[in-house]
Order: structure tokens, then C-alpha cells, then sequence
């Protein structure tokens, strides 16, 4: 979905909503619903896949876990502009967080893993993030002392490619983040937002950031061109493979810097932003996103709105830090 350039009548419209907005309350039917507090995982499963996921075994040095680039404590994922992996290796995107990661409609920033599973694939292969391969990944699996014993319980087939996958996959669907402040508003605690809030959640929809950002996740259920009004790559230079985005899944030339839109579900922790790590604050996402997919000026004080709105998204799960 591309947005169409704000007309001279946009800004007047966008005050008299948001005015209509907080007199009235939230809206009958709202583009975020809540986060649901409970999801349908088998215990056993997440628990083992708890263990792999922080276990580097999966590694060909036994020095990367999942969780190197998704620390869960503090967002579910490393807080650094690009990550790295085995022997020191820098990663070519900016690692997203893991949490609420089942609610995306597709994985990977270019969307080329259709489900969890198949994304698990790819960082364990991945040359410069785990670098093994999976018959080596299993034999080392098989000769540790506690493993065997865990899988055995579970998969009647014991250790292989696709119950590893299974398990991790299924402790990634565990993490979701329910019951953040303004879910409890959507669900009518009108005490959970402030008036900045509130506001900002106003303008959030008035502006069109809720065409993109939208659904339980705030995101991740669509792919969107990066530079829609403005040229973000002409303007920021050297650019990559990896700026291609969904462009080198399927070779449309309307992919081109086609990239799945982020969920803002964990953005108040998830620092640097944008699929090259540039933004290194949320306000600095928000003016990147006017700027490039709106096409639009917008007072500082809107733009601190919407920050104070996307703050109130972080849910919770006892993997996080309090």
C-alpha cells in the first residue's frame, strides 16, 4: 500500500480528527487490537526450545546463540546498528526483536521465510551469523549429555533438523507481550494512557502511520517500499544488497527496497531503528518515517506525541527485564 502525498487540507483535517478523537474516546473499531493474553504452545516444547534458543551449541564454535542477537531482557534484540556472528562476522541488517515474532505474517526483513520454522534455517547457516551446517548441528546435539534425554520425551524420531526447528519455533511463539498500557486502554481502562498518549495515538492514525502499522502486532503484516515520497537511498548513499530488500527474494522491480514493515509492538526498547540500524532514536524513526514515506512536515510536539504513544505498546512477559 503506498500513501499519497498529503494534500493542503491534510493538516487542518488531521487537527479537527484528533480533536473529535479525544472528546469522543477510542473509536468503535480501532486498526490495532489487543495482544492476547494467552497462546496455545505446548510446554514441554518451549522449554526446550528455551534451551536452544540460548544455547551457542547451535554454532560451529560454540560462541553464537540465538539469543546473542535477541537478548530478551532487554527487547528480543542486541542494540546495536548491524549484528555479528561467528569469528567476529557483521551481519548485513539490523537484527529485529524476537518477541511477538509468531504474529508476523512473514519473517526476515525481506519476508523470505514464510514461517518460523523455515527462518530458523537461515541464521543457523548463515555464514556470517551461525555458520554451521545441520548434520553438524545434530551430531553435536547427539553427543551432549542432557539432549538426547530432552528430545526423546517429546519427538518419538528423537533429535533431528525438523524437531530442533520445531522447538525452537514453538518457544518464539511463547513470547508474546500481552497486556501492554495501551491494550489495557483499548480494552477501556481509560486511566492506562495519558493526554500525550492519547493524543499521539490520535495523530498516529491521523497522519496514516495506522495504513502500515496496524493489527495486534503494530506491523508486520505487510510489505511496504521504503522511500514511498522521498528517495531514503539516494539521500543516504552506499547502497547494498541488503537495501534491495524483497527486490532479491522475487526479482519485481516494484520489490525494489520492498521490506516487511516492522511491528512497533517492542520499539520503545528495540534502539537502533530501520532495517540499516541509521536511526538511532524513535524520534529519529519517526522524522525518517515523515520524511520518506509520508512526505510531509509535522510540528516537533506531534512528533513527540506519537513517540509517547509508541512508548505505551511494550507489553509483558517474564522474560523481560521489569
Amino acid at each position: 500500500m503506498r500513501v499519497s502525498r498529503a494534500n493542503s487540507l491534510l493538516p487542518a483535517l488531521a487537527v479537527l480528527g484528533t480533536a473529535l478523537f479525544l472528546a469522543c474516546g477510542a473509536r468503535a473499531e480501532e486498526p490495532i487490537s489487543p495482544i492476547p493474553e494467552t497462546v496455545d504452545v505446548d510446554p514441554e516444547k518451549v522449554e526446550l526450545g528455551r534451551q536452544l534458543f540460548h544455547d551457542p551449541i547451535l554454532s560451529k564454535d560454540g560462541t553464537v546463540s540465538c539469543a546473542s542477537c535477541h537478548e530478551l531482557a532487554t527487547g528480543g534484540d542486541d542494540g546495536r546498528k548491524i549484528s555479528f556472528g561467528v569469528d567476529d562476522k557483521p551481519g548485513k541488517v539490523n537484527s529485529p526483536t524476537v518477541f511477538n515474532a509468531g504474529l508476523n505474517f512473514k519473517q526476515f526483513w525481506d519476508g523470505r521465510a514464510r514461517t518460523l520454522e523455515h527462518q530458523i534455517d537461515g541464521p543457523v547457516q548463515s555464514a556470517f551469523e551461525m555458520g554451521s551446517l545441520w548434520p553438524d548441528v545434530i551430531a553435536r546435539l547427539y553427543k551432549d549429555d542432557d539432549y538426547p534425554g530432552l528430545f526423546k520425551k517429546i519427538y518419538p524420531n528423537t533429535i533431528n533438523r525438523q524437531t530442533v526447528k520445531d522447538a525452537i519455533s514453538e518457544y518464539i511463539r511463547s513470547l508474546n507481550t500481552p497486556n501492554s498500557r495501551f491494550d489495557r486502554w483499548l480494552k477501556g481502562d481509560r486511566k492506562a494512557l495519558n493526554a500525550q498518549e492519547k493524543r499521539g495515538y490520535a495523530l498516529f492514525k491521523d497522519y496514516g502511520c495506522s495504513s502500515c502499522h496496524q493489527g495486534a502486532n503494530v506491523g508486520g503484516n505487510m510489505f511496504q517500499v521504503f522511500g514511498v515520497l522521498n528517495d531514503y537511498f539516494k539521500k543516504r548513499g552506499d547502497i547494498t544488497d541488503a537495501d534491495l530488500g524483497r527486490y532479491n527474494i522475487t526479482g519485481n522491480e516494484e520489490d525494489r527496497h520492498s521490506f516487511k514493515v516492522p511491528s512497533l509492538r517492542m520499539a520503545a526498547m528495540t534502539a537502533p531503528y530501520l532495517h540499516d540500524g541509521n536511526a538511532k532514536t524513535l524520534r529519529d524513526a519517526v522524522d525518517a518515517m515523515f520524511e520518506f514515506q509520508l512526505g510531509r512536515e509535522a510540528p516537533d510536539r506531534d512528533k513527540d506525541d506519537i513517540v509517547a504513544f509508541i512508548k505505551t505498546l511494550v507489553g509483558e512477559h517474564e522474560e523481560l527485564s521489569p
